[in-house]
Parts: C-alpha cells; structure tokens; sequence
C-alpha cells in the first residue's frame, strides 16, 4: 500500500538505514497524504513512522532556512496523524496498540459500542502522559459508541533547530507531543484533555513554564493552561487536540537587544533622510547641490528603510506571521526599494567620477550626459525589471519568515548578484577617482584655491565611497562576527545621516541657501520690522477714518 519507497527501505532497514532518502520521503509523504479508509499493518506503519521521522530529524536540522523547517515540520506532522489513523479497525469493545521506536512514541486507543470500561486508562509515554474522555465522545449521537485517540511523543525534536529559530527568546522543557482523534465523525471535546510533561531541563523554583500549540507557523498559547507544575512534571489542560510542547520564556537575549538598536539607528537614519530631502527642495534652483541621482537615491533609501522598519515591528508582535500574502508583497516591494537604491548609489557614482575627471578643465562647458527624465527611467526600470524576472521564474521565492526573499532555489542570488555587481563597479569607480584626484593635487601646486577645492572634493568621495558602498560590503561577512554585524547594521541604517553631513552640512551652497532663509526669518521678525509694520497699519487706519 505505502508503494516500494517503504518496502525498498523495509528490506534495507537492517543493513543501510541511510537508504531513505528524500526523494523516497516525499514519495511516502504522497501516498499517505492519500489515504482514505485503508488499514496497515502495524509493521508497515512503523516502518513508515521511521522514515519519516529519521528524515524530519536529519534534514530540517541541517539547514538554516526557516521555511524549509517549518514546512518539513507541517508535513510530518499530518502524514504521522494519517499514519495512526491507519492503525483504527472499529472494534466493538476495545482495543490498544503502541509502537515504540527510536524517534517516536505512539498510542492508539479505541473503544466500541460494546466498551464495557467507564473511562479509558491514561495513555503514557516515558516522557508524557494524556488523559482524555474517550468514552464521552463516543456518546456523541454521530459517533454511534465509536472513538479513537491517537497519542505521539517525538523524541527527536528537542534539539531541532526549529526551535532555536522560532521561539529564540524561550527555553523547551519537555518532549513535543501531538493528539488527534481518527476516523471519530463528531471530534469534540467533552471536557479539556490534559497532558502531563516530563522536564528535559532543570527548572527553578520561581520559574514558571508555559504550555504551548503548534499553529502552522509559531507555538502560541491559546486554549491551553498550565495548572500543575513542581521540579521534574508540569500538567498542561488544554480544551482542543493539536502538537504541544512545555516551554519557559528566558530573559531577554542580545539578539531582543540588537533588534532595538536597529530600530532605533534605523529611525534616526530616516530623520536625516528627511533632512537632506528638505534641504535638497530648498536648494533645488542650484544645480551643484539639487541631483537627481543624489535625490532619488534619499527617495529610494528613505521608502525602503521606512518599509523595512515598518515591517521589523510588525514582525516582532507577531502580526505579519499568519498573513503570508502580505509579507510576500512586502518583501518583493523592499527587494525593489532595495534594488533601485544600489542602482542609484551606481548612477551617483558614476556622476561623481564624471565631475572629478573635469577638474582640470573648469573653465570648459561641461556636456550633459544624461538628462534627468532618462537617469529617472534607467534607476527604477533596472530595480523594477529584476523584480519581474525574479517572481516570474520564483514565483514562490518572496515571502521568508523575515518577509525577506527565501534561499531555497538560490533566489536570494536575485538581490545579492545586482548587489555584489554594483558594490564591484563603485569599488573600481572609486579608485580611479582617488587616482585622478591624486594626479590633479600634483598638477595644480600652483593655485591654492583650487588645490583646496580638489581636495575638498577628494574628502567627499572618499565619504561617499564609505556611504554608498562599505556598509553593504560589510554584509558578506557578518556570520560569524556579531560586533561586525552591528557595525554593519549601525553604518548601514545611517547612510541618511552620512548624506545629509557631506552634502548639506559641508556644503557651502547649502550654507548659503540655510543662512539666506535665517536671514529672511530675521528681517521679518527683527523688533525694527515688526516697529515699522505697526507704524504703517496705524497710519493706514487713520487715514481710513478720517
């Protein structure tokens, strides 16, 4: 029934258990997933539960992406709930089987209309107990006297990663443990089932663990209480059937500390952003000073890190989890933000080594490579065509746990090869810049003012080159180093402030233009306008009345 996958992997059990591979799981996870009102064999089921269990417990632990885990997670969590169902033949009195294996542990209990037991006995595990009114639920009048409870502990899921990702902020305190009630037509609780959990870790005495379920994605708390706990067992009642585990919220991480640090390096990053915007608007009669490359590049900075913080929040409440097409959107809309940023920081740089090659000819009319409509197509059609390339070979490749892009089928590769291209070209940009500044200071000892001025413009490119380019390379090399990811992540979230600094406060047209606007401000307020104003709207009013 279960198909050769499982037998090839029976008649190897003994000799090659590393036989079940993938393939053959999905294979399995297929068939099961089929299912109807079939019977097995306690042997095949077992042989069934191995596979799939062995599979869950090596291959979601190898990898770090957290979709790959939670969705391996789901999978086998329905297929073992199949699997069991499979064990349920409709007895008329009762009937019990246990399988004990190295991954899991499973009980099946049913009772018939010919029960002759008030109440059923506890079903057990070594690690965890559950107690449930069977014989109620088998009153039930679509029931007919018939009810199955199915009880597993897997004893292979304490040290999965699945929980260092999803729940970094607590602690697992007992083996998980799942329940469900197959082939019952009327699945309604009678009263709250309660589990009891052996400790896997030392508890304190002023700690208190909670009791949580599996909801597709996260361990939440709804419907389940803790109502009894001492050193070594804690006592969950919980009034619907699901996967559950014992938990202990921990004291806040360095990582709960580094989420806020971003937070708040991000916010002030956006600050300076909107700064340098307004200031670029107010100069925007000076061409030195008002860049469309400079402007868009704040533009696209300031929605995308806008966006990313917006998102963070919601993340770290817990709102974005369940809506999985709005953090698709969102991550392909900061994947575009993103995007169009790089390609503005290569056009500014370009730019830039455009007006450092003409220092030497300062007199002579510099041409207009670009016009502004032309450099506003090419910074958001590049970004904007990547984007649908992307989603149109990937379609499924947005929306990670992060409402990032995924890294199973390398579509993170769709934002870091632009990425890893345009770092290079402004790295090689930058340089020759640096060489021709150098050759320039060289030439021109003669006049002061305008070595002054080229090295003026030296120290603003080497700035730039920090601002646009350095913070992101720094991201290829923060795995292992967490003083360099907050470097990263503090350089990276003030690319605003950076800008606003070289551009607006070392301006001297900037200067000019903020003490021109002072100036006004003074003169329409000094207490001699404000004297003659009196002056003049008195004398108009009595020549009105007279």
């Amino acid at each position: 029934m279960l198909g050769q996958c499982t037998v090839e992997y029976l008649g190897n059990h003994q000799t090659d258990q590393a036989n079940a591979t993938q393939e053959c799981t999905k294979d399995l996870l297929n068939q099961i997933d089929n299912i109807t009102d079939e019977v097995l064999p306690k042997e095949n089921v077992e042989v069934a539960l191995e596979l799939l269990t062995t599979q869950q417990h090596s291959q979601p632990v190898a990898t770090t992406n957290q979709d790959e885990l939670i969705s391996s997670f789901n999978n086998v969590l329905r297929a073992t709930d199949k699997l069991m169902s499979t064990l349920v033949r409709k007895v008329d009195t009762n009937s019990s089987i246990s399988i004990s294996l190295e991954t899991i542990e499973a009980r099946v209990f049913e009772v018939g209309p010919s029960c002759p037991l008030m109440e059923i006995p506890q079903l057990d595990t070594p690690d965890a107990k559950m107690d449930i009114d069977l014989i109620g639920i088998s009153k039930n009048e679509k029931n007919q006297g018939r009810a199955a409870v199915a009880f597993m502990s897997y004893t292979n899921m304490s040290n999965s990663s699945l929980f260092s990702t999803t729940i970094s902020t607590m602690k697992l305190l007992s083996t998980v443990v799942s329940a469900t009630i197959p082939r019952t037509e009327n699945t309604s609780l009678t009263k709250p089932v309660n589990f009891t959990l052996r400790h896997t870790a030392e508890l304190d005495t002023s700690d208190t663990p909670s009791c949580v379920y599996w909801k597709e994605t996260d361990w939440v708390t709804d419907g389940c209480t803790l109502i009894e706990s001492n050193s070594s067992h804690s006592v969950c009642s919980c009034d619907h059937l699901s996967t559950f585990a014992l938990i202990m919220q921990i004291k806040p991480s360095e990582n709960a500390h580094f989420e806020v640090l971003g937070m708040v390096a991000e916010a002030l990053g956006l600050v300076f952003l909107v700064l340098a915007l307004l200031t670029f608007t107010l100069c925007w009669r000076n061409p030195r000073v008002f860049s469309t490359a400079r402007i868009n590049l704040c533009i696209s900075l300031l929605l995308a890190h806008f966006l990313f913080l917006i998102t963070q929040i919601l993340l770290r409440y817990k709102y974005l989890q369940p809506l999985k097409l709005a953090c698709a959107v969102l991550a392909g809309v900061l994947h575009f933000l993103f995007l169009s940023a790089f390609v503005w920081m290569l056009i500014e740089a370009l730019m830039l080594f455009i007006a450092v090659k003409n220092l030497s000819r300062p007199k002579s009319k510099q041409k207009e490579l670009l016009k502004w409509k032309r450099l506003t197509v090419v910074g958001y059609m590049v970004a904007l065509f990547v984007v649908g390339v992307s989603a149109g070979v990937v379609p499924d490749g947005y929306g990670s746990e992060q409402c990032w892009l995924k890294r199973d089928k390398n579509f993170i590769w769709s934002f870091l090869g632009p990425v890893s291209f345009i770092i290079a070209s402004n790295i090689i940009l930058f340089s020759l810049i640096a060489i021709i500044l150098g050759y320039s200071l060289v030439r021109l000892n003669s006049n002061v003012s305008q070595i002054k001025q080229t090295r003026t413009v030296f120290f603003k490119t080497m700035a730039q080159f920090v601002i646009l380019g350095c913070p992101w390379i720094l991201g290829f090399f923060t795995a292992d180093s967490k003083p360099l990811e907050i470097i990263f992540v503090i350089l990276l979230s003030q690319q605003g402030t950076f800008i606003f600094i070289v551009h607006c406060v070392l301006s001297k047209e900037v200067r000019q233009e903020y003490r021109k606007l002072l100036g006004g401000f003074q003169a329409n307020f000094s207490p001699t306008t404000i004297t003659e104003a009196n002056t003049t709207h008195g004398g108009s009013t009595d020549l009105h009345t007279s």
